[in-house]
């Protein structure tokens, strides 16, 4: 506890309110005593944003140059903020709008795949949709939002909050200016990690598409297509989509 918080008894609070409030308003915290047991505490408003970069200040756990937090801390953030947020090798990513292209991409392949998978047991989801990918040996995820994925594995990995907590057989990242680097090392790495099969890597600006196909936690194909080509899916058999068609405005 700090030397700017003051713990006081409910009925002081109520006797001396605004003094107490502007207290807190200075940057300050109160904890509030009931039947001497510690049972609110008040604290200045802080933004999301301000809330994360704190958390990011005070992290201990100093790796690779960068601050982490941990995925408790994560967690508590994310519950709390209306930001979207991934947490990838213990650092949070603040998530981007997406442009109009992206948006008419995405829609493009998630029609293809939602027509692929009618009647078939896998369903597609598109983002915002948070995924915890386990890495093969580690305890804690990666908490990710891919553009677009295929989930076979919903049967009992739907939590009681309805979150997806199974591991997508094929993921789908778009790439941006702010998140090219992150999609190709840091993604690809998680993905081919935790079991993912499939991941598709589409480049707006080459109007191509990178496919790899993972086995035994490592990449057992890779696959270029172009505008011209016919794209194949390395793990749905018959999943076949004409790049012209993904790339369509």
């Amino acid at each position: 506890m700090s030397d700017t918080t003051k713990v006081i008894t409910a009925t002081e609070f109520k006797t001396n309110l605004g003094k107490y409030i502007d207290y807190v308003i200075a940057n300050n915290e109160v904890v509030i005593t009931k039947n001497s047991k510690k049972a609110v505490r008040l604290t200045p408003y802080i933004t999301e944003i301000e809330r994360y970069f704190t958390v990011k200040e005070n992290a201990l756990d100093y790796q690779y140059g960068g601050k982490k937090v941990s995925y408790e801390e994560f967690m508590e953030i994310y519950e709390k903020s209306e930001l979207r947020m991934e947490y990838i090798n213990g650092e949070i990513v603040l998530l981007g709008s997406p442009n109009t292209f992206h948006q008419d991409i995405s829609g493009n392949l998630h029609i293809h795949l939602r027509a692929y998978l009618k009647d078939k047991k896998c369903k597609v989801f598109y983002a915002p949709f948070d995924v915890h990918f386990y890495k093969k040996d580690l305890n804690t995820p990666d908490v990710m939002q891919p553009d677009l994925l295929i989930a076979c594995d919903l049967e009992g990995t739907v939590n009681e909050e309805g979150r997806y907590m199974g591991t997508p057989t094929l993921c789908i990242e778009i790439l941006s200016k702010s998140t090219r680097s992150k999609d190709m090392v840091d993604k690809l790495n998680t993905y081919m990690l935790s079991g993912v099969r499939e991941f598709w890597i589409v480049d707006p600006k080459k109007h191509s598409v990178l496919v790899y196909g993972f086995k035994d936690y490592d990449i057992d194909e890779y696959s270029s297509y172009k505008v011209g080509d016919t794209l194949v899916s390395y793990f749905f058999e018959g999943l076949e989509i004409t790049v012209n068609e993904i790339f369509e405005a």
